[in-house]
């Protein structure tokens, strides 16, 4: 049986939630591999909408297992409200049909006090534009050997040798922005109340997974923001903390990586991006209000406003690549509808130099010039189309033009938020 990656080849809010919904009917387990809290999926269901932040995509279809990996940094109050919220809406979410890794790093709530904290204290110049939830910390206390993970939430003594560790590094930190030390025994207090509920949902996902996949059954992959934010191949410094690319989806949740069988990146139809760093592509002009406006660019997880611009061919084919990704869902093509003309960035200009993919230097990424090609736009709608006939033939001319420069083809076209709203044209989940 096929497995499936599913990655956003932006800055994120492409919208993988409407597809990994899609996807999640086929699939037998959904796994989320990286990331926090901090991105969003919006599910729109029958007349249900559903916002999910930590939890998997998964768990609004009923018979799926959804599982978060070892990858995501977890904030557990978060995770037990989101499960009330969600289940309120009358899904039903328990250890039969929801299992947290037990080697899950924990978002406590000092570190989100040190992501506000220093994001207050940069210089304007240096400010990541970070949503403030802690992720960075949290994933800094992994690497820095300090976290609490899941599994120390069982032990009173190894968790309190945790807490320990972990102070010695906040409360310096904290005394040099001025702020006040944590309270050691509020926060054993807070984290032994909570634990049973957590505890309730821990399991030894790698193995389950392993077991899952030796019997045949489908394994959805589910990353959250975009490969752009990825900390090794996005716009460093202004990236997310984790690795948002495919090979992921193997180290964060305890797979090899021959167990992807294929990776689906999600493109929308033109760019956004939201918070700071570079953009060559955004539209400071009637045009992008026009797509902000009709594309409904505000953040899942913050409402944030997303900055908007054209379609850039050079970043997509970039992240393609190092997501070896093998065919792309194409989403919000409606979005274009009325245009008179569309531009596709299909290369750079770096001070007279032409290139075909994004530099590393953050001083070369700010002063790239996009290189564009312009396209006649189309009148019709394309607002849920279901098959090729649906088109008009300029939107056809527009997604083959994409495919020919991102050097990789389109497996679905998405033209509306609805799930069957869904032009198919290869199947991931195909044996």
């Amino acid at each position: 049986m096929a497995n499936v990656v599913v990655v956003g080849t932006q800055w994120g809010d492409e919208g993988k939630g409407k597809i990994v919904d899609w996807l999640s009917e086929r699939a037998d387990v959904i796994a989320r591999f990286q990331g926090g809290h901090n991105a969003g999926h919006t599910l729109v269901i029958g007349e249900s909408v559903y916002k999910l932040h930590a939890l998997p995509s998964g768990v609004v279809r009923g018979g799926k297992l959804s599982v978060i990996g070892n990858g995501v940094v977890l904030d557990p109050w978060h995770l037990l409200k989101e499960i009330e919220t969600i289940r309120a809406q009358g899904v039903d979410i328990s250890p039969d049909n929801l299992m947290v890794a037990e080697n899950t790093p924990l978002i406590l709530p000092l570190h989100g006090e040190l992501d506000r904290g220093r994001e207050a204290a940069a210089n304007p110049d240096a400010k990541i534009g970070t949503t403030g939830r802690g992720i960075g910390p949290a994933y800094e206390d992994k690497v820095g050997r300090r976290a609490i993970r899941v599994a120390d939430l069982a032990d009173k003594a190894t968790l309190e040798a945790r807490v320990d560790r972990a102070l010695e590094h906040h409360n310096a930190l904290r005394k040099g922005l001025g702020m006040t030390a944590v309270n050691r025994a509020d926060l054993i207090a807070a984290l032994e109340e909570i634990a049973p509920a957590v505890l309730e949902y821990a399991a030894p996902v790698w193995k389950v997974l392993n077991e899952k996949r030796k019997a045949g059954k489908r394994i959805l992959f589910e990353g959250a923001q975009g490969a752009l934010l990825d900390i090794d191949f996005g716009t460093y410094p202004f990236v997310t903390s984790s690795n948002v690319i495919a090979g992921q989806a193997a180290a964060g949740t305890g797979l090899g990586p021959n167990a992807i069988n294929y990776v689906l990146g999600i493109t929308k139809a033109y760019t956004t991006r939201v918070g700071e760093g570079p953009f060559p592509t955004e539209l400071e002009d009637a045009d992008g209000q026009r797509l902000g406006e009709r594309g409904h660019e505000f953040g899942t997880t913050t409402g944030r406003q997303r900055r908007c611009g054209w379609f850039d061919a050079c970043l997509v084919r970039q992240t393609c690549a190092t997501s070896g990704v093998a065919g792309i869902a194409l989403t919000k093509l409606d979005v274009l509808d009325g245009f008179e003309t569309l531009k596709i960035c299909t290369g750079y200009d770096l001070d007279g130099e032409t290139l075909d993919y994004l530099p590393t230097a953050a001083d070369q990424q700010a002063r790239v010039t996009p290189i564009y090609e312009t396209m006649d736009g189309w009148s019709e709608s394309t607002a849920g189309a279901r098959s090729w006939a649906d088109l008009p033939a300029q939107a056809i001319k527009y997604v083959r033009r994409i495919e020919e420069l991102i050097d990789c083809p389109v497996a679905l076209v998405s033209t509306s938020p609805e799930r069957d709203d869904t032009i198919l044209v290869t199947d991931p989940f195909a044996d």
